[in-house]
């Protein structure tokens, strides 16, 4: 007798450890699920005829998150605009920016990271400071590269960012 009690007492144990892993794994899975699902993805294509053909979006807004895909100085038809001029082709890119952030009601002072690939920082670094124009508040983080090429020929510069909204 005392065999069969010992037995249904472990029995008893087993059965209560492993229903508790399962239910803290499923517990887990249902948070993970709420997230997601309260995380919808939203695109937006700027260009949508030249992203399809280059296959990328230019952004995508994840809950308050705006992630923008690097923009770059050219027309709806892809011709660069402004060829050989820095200073122009930063001030193309942040108009185009500027409008993807509008589009999602955000403005340059949610912009949290800025990244900037360019062909040549030195002539990036003489026109920098059109950046104080853009950012009133605050400078993001960020990263500056020199890179040896960008995308298409002649482009000099090429600026990528995220925003987040407070709510």
């Amino acid at each position: 007798m005392l065999k069969i009690t010992l037995f249904a007492s472990s029995l008893l144990i087993g059965i209560s450890l492993l229903s508790s892993c399962t239910n803290k794994g499923n517990s887990k899975t249902t948070a993970e699920k709420e997230t997601t699902a309260s995380d919808t993805l939203e695109y937006f294509n700027l260009r949508p005829k030249l992203e399809k053909e280059y296959g990328y979006s230019h952004a995508v807004k994840i809950g308050d998150d705006l992630k923008i895909s690097g923009a770059v100085s050219m027309n709806d038809s892809g011709i660069i605009v402004a060829p050989g001029n820095m200073e122009q082709q930063m001030k193309n890119c942040y108009s185009d920016l500027e409008k993807i952030l509008q589009h999602y009601g955000y403005t340059f002072d949610d912009v949290v990271v800025e990244n900037v690939y360019t062909t040549s920082m030195a002539d990036f670094i003489k026109v920098s400071g059109f950046r104080n124009s853009i950012y009133k508040k605050q400078f993001p983080t960020g990263t500056w590269l020199e890179v040896k090429g960008l995308a298409l020929p002649g482009q000099l510069i090429e600026i990528d960012m995220e925003a987040h909204k407070v709510k």
